[in-house]
């Protein structure tokens, strides 16, 4: 895959652009087979490969330049705004709205946030599709002023954009390198994006966290429920559930499935998707999975894992090591710190290991393993 925004030096975000998808791909299987090569007895599946552009279901864009002349992208060195709205790994969708999206700002007069004078209202653009093409637009703003012109001339924007399912204004009024702050005002009736992942929908509501590459995605959750299928399982925990992914889609695989996630938006999707699915069996809660794992009268018979770079840490390792629990698999975004936590599990060997590429053009992917006590 080609991209003038790399070969022109406007953007690098994208390391790998320009290489080969085919040695991308090995040498992510590489690097997993690398970090992970004291256990012997890791039998290794076929990397799952995605598509090399438009996989993205999920734009994060800074906006920048003017009000008549707005930038949708990224940041140059000064805090001035660089353009990227045909950006090749952004889908077609997200492409499709850019232009709309920025003749909205015009006509509502939103005055983009400058970083170095710390002027301006409008900060970023969170732009979400789901598969069937619906969209979750929100505008991420320094206070409620703007609030008014969004909400008057949103009825443009939805017929514009018809299929636009939720459009939201979200307040971060400091001034720090984060994405959005807490607070969420939702314009439109529908207030949750679904997500149709073949037989399981899932409801995105606006603050929760999604895998970026549905395809892949969908991929990883099916393979998950294959693995867990074969076990056969009484109990199950999902820790780091996110909106319920993993644990919605081993529903039939085992007799209770709990699962277990600090965001409260996050929660609060994954409940509604498991009323949606009549899944009696199945449950959420908000909490950290360490303090819940430590703090359960018994362990169930299989842990799912899907932690964020940092890993699960030495006390939840410490925890699945001693327990009773006879299999965890293990989804990583980051093979290093999986790497780090399997040394703290020795009982706990690697069985049977996939490289799933969530993140083409870029050195990043996702693994999943399945460990079995020795």
């Amino acid at each position: 895959m080609d991209c003038s925004y790399f070969d022109a030096g406007r953007c690098t975000s994208c390391s790998l652009m320009g290489q080969p998808y085919e040695r991308q791909l090995a040498d992510k299987q590489r690097h997993a087979e690398d970090l992970l090569r004291a256990h012997t007895g890791l039998d290794w599946l076929a990397p799952i490969g995605s598509r090399e552009g438009g996989y993205r279901n999920k734009a994060k864009m800074v906006i920048g330049g003017t009000t008549d002349a707005p930038t949708i992208g990224i940041l140059d060195a000064d805090g001035h705004g660089i353009d990227l709205e045909a950006c090749g790994i952004c889908s077609p969708g997200h492409r499709a709205a850019f232009p709309v999206i920025a003749a909205f700002i015009t006509r509502a007069g939103l005055t983009p946030y400058d970083v170095p004078s710390r002027t301006g209202e409008l900060k970023h653009l969170i732009l979400t599709e789901s598969p069937d093409g619906e969209l979750m637009i929100r505008f991420v703003v320094r206070s409620t002023e703007p609030v008014g012109r969004i909400r008057k001339h949103l009825p443009w924007l939805l017929a514009e954009l018809p299929n636009a399912r939720v459009v939201t204004a979200n307040v971060l009024p400091e001034h720090k390198a984060v994405l959005e702050g807490e607070h969420e005002i939702v314009f439109t009736e529908a207030s949750t994006l679904p997500m149709r992942l073949g037989d399981v929908t899932m409801h995105l509501r606006p603050q929760s966290f999604f895998q970026t590459n549905t395809e892949i995605a969908e991929a990883l959750y099916v393979e998950a429920r294959d693995w867990v299928r074969a076990l056969a399982p009484d109990s199950a925990w999902d820790l780091y559930s996110g909106v319920g992914g993993f644990a919605l889609h081993i529903a039939d695989a085992a007799a209770s499935v709990t699962g277990i996630e600090t965001s409260v938006e996050a929660v609060a999707s994954a409940e509604l998707s498991r009323t949606d699915a009549a899944l009696s069996r199945v449950r959420f809660e908000a909490g950290d999975a360490t303090a819940f794992a430590l703090g359960a009268d018994a362990a169930p018979d299989l842990v799912i894992v899907n932690p964020p770079r940092r890993g699960i840490g030495r006390e939840l390792s410490g925890w699945l090591e001693a327990s009773a629990v006879r299999h965890v698999l293990y989804s990583s975004c980051n093979a290093a710190s999986l790497a780090r936590d399997l040394e703290a599990m020795p009982s706990l060997r690697p069985v049977r290991g996939r490289v799933f590429d969530m993140f083409p053009q870029t050195t990043h992917f996702e693994v999943m393993v399945l460990l079995e006590r020795a």
